[in-house]
């Protein structure tokens, strides 16, 4: 029981690593849209503005941003196309139409039952426990209704691909047998979620309230909720009643009354009379984290990284930490881990939370929000005496430290596989006959998998190619071995052959290969 779990949690965050990779660029490229639209820097560079290459900064910064937004779709692709053992194509197609039948699904029963909210002029949707994907209003589950269509389609399409009928039901077989499961899976869910998720998300609004009347500990909730309920969507139910309504405090300002920490900040922001921020701030301090912890967790995951993975590893992680830290954007470096280290994310959260409360009990009432530059920047212009913005500083590199030590024990101490930690078959040599993988190489790989009619699956993931087989007694690491590898693996009938970076470089030869045999 305990082996089919393990390869099953392995197979899963396999397939959660082929979208991950293509997320690893779009934060590289992201970075270069926050810098040139950032209202901070081009207040301080005026030449910034000129419309070009703001036009540049819009588009490379807005056209990243909509892939980060729609995670849910991409996830759901991405997985059914990992998780199909034959025709990925065909899955994918297949998870894409399910996801949107998914969602109309949902729209409608909403609809039907008089669900639907109705946005406000300030914050749209968020925090009603609803949302616009793909222009469709549907029930928030942020990610996780991609997430768990892509792997009912994987699952469904793997078991039904191979269905055959006869005479006139001939046409329904094979791919088209999985698509009409498809339809009734997708519309069933799209009905059961529009009852069970509003029940989910009241549980959370509730606690809002618990939050509100516990001091400190209250806090530590807040901003364990808000890093732990991401993948889910439901960490709007958390800071939104907070940060925009009265929940996070009211302030009077002449005929005005300001309800939320959101805008009581900024109305003190811009009171020169006002000599400190008040204690609603810290409903604000969400940002924290995301502008300094992800450093050290980035600085944790390459330390425990295996020697001959640390370059791939860095390349990976550096543009993810970097987006966090310039804009806050988090979602793609959450991901790295949120499956693949469950008790890492905890604690991260937990962690999260715990830097709230210590802002507080050393007195800092910085605004922390929009990246680092933002952050620094506002923080200079309100002032020590407003923010204690230095003893930020020293808490921010005390965080980064924290999650640098203890992230490294832990991930050692319980050998977590983190991005860069795969094992190394110890009976392994790499026989090193050139760094390029031609079809030459890659039909050594073939062979020494058992040939052709031995290969069930052909993946990766960040360094490894990954393949199933049906019989491992076929293997033949001396074959394997006169392609230049750094190791060989093997799990039940998974042979994961480790590369490096070049890897999917090496698995399109071995698939171009195979389909000539």
């Amino acid at each position: 029981m305990k082996e089919k779990f393990l390869a099953s949690a392995e197979k899963f965050a396999k397939a959660m690593v082929q979208p991950l990779m293509y997320l690893s660029v779009a934060g590289m490229i992201l970075i270069f849209g926050v810098l040139l639209t950032n209202a901070t820097v081009t207040q301080f560079l005026p030449f910034l503005k000129w419309t070009p290459i703001q036009l540049v900064g819009k588009l490379i910064y807005e056209c990243i941003m909509i892939l980060v937004n729609n995670l849910g779709i991409i996830f759901c692709i991405g997985i059914a196309a990992a998780l199909a053992k034959k025709e990925k194509h065909q899955a994918s197609i297949i998870a894409f139409m399910s996801y949107l039948m998914f969602l109309k699904a949902n729209n409608i029963t909403l609809k039907t039952f008089e669900m639907l909210k109705t946005p406000s002029e300030m914050l749209g949707l968020i925090g009603t426990g609803q949302a616009s994907v793909l222009g469709i209003q549907v029930s928030d589950m942020g990610v996780f209704s991609g997430i768990i269509i892509g792997c009912l389609v994987g699952y469904v399409f793997n078991k039904s691909c191979d269905s055959k009928f006869k005479g006139y039901w001939a046409m329904y077989s094979g791919t088209r047998f999985s698509f009409i499961l498809m339809i009734l899976v997708s519309l069933a869910l799209g009905v059961m979620v529009t009852f069970v998720w509003p029940v989910v998300a009241q549980g959370i609004q509730a606690l809002t309230v618990v939050i509100k009347n516990s001091g400190s500990f209250g806090l530590f909730i807040y901003g364990f909720l808000e890093r732990l309920l991401i993948p889910t969507g439901l960490h709007h139910l958390v800071y939104v009643p907070f940060q925009f309504t009265d929940i996070g405090g009211v302030m009077q300002v002449g005929e005005q009354t300001l309800a939320g920490a959101y805008a009581i900040t900024i109305a003190e922001f811009g009171n020169p009379a006002v000599t400190k921020f008040s204690d609603t701030i810290y409903y604000m301090a969400t940002g924290f984290t995301k502008t300094f912890g992800y450093i050290g967790i980035a600085l944790a995951f390459y330390k425990t990284a295996f020697k001959e993975n640390k370059q791939s590893v860095k390349a990976l992680l550096m543009p993810l930490a970097i987006t966090a830290c310039l804009s806050g954007v988090t979602e793609p470096f959450d991901f790295l881990f949120i499956f693949a280290a469950p008790v890492l994310y905890l604690i991260h959260s937990a962690i999260a939370g715990l830097f709230i409360v210590l802002l507080k009990v050393f007195n800092v009432t910085a605004m922390l929000g929009g990246g680092i530059i933002t952050i620094t920047l506002n923080n200079l212009i309100a002032g020590v005496q407003k923010t204690n913005w230095p003893v930020m500083f020293i808490l921010g590199l005390v965080q980064i430290a924290v999650y640098f030590v203890l992230f490294s024990f832990i991930i050692k101490k319980f050998n977590l596989k983190t991005p860069g930690r795969e094992e190394v078959s110890s009976d392994s040599k790499a026989n090193k006959i050139g760094s390029r993988v031609g079809a030459r190489e890659a039909l050594a790989i073939i062979n020494g998998l058992g040939g052709k009619e031995n290969i069930v699956n052909v993946t990766n993931c960040f360094t490894r190619l990954r393949v199933d087989v049906k019989d491992l007694s076929l293997l033949n690491e001396e074959e394997i071995n006169k392609c230049r590898n750094s190791g060989i693996v093997k799990r039940g009938n998974n042979v994961q052959i480790i590369f490096g970076i070049e890897v999917p470089e090496v698995r399109k030869e071995v698939e171009d290969v195979l389909a000539t045999l």
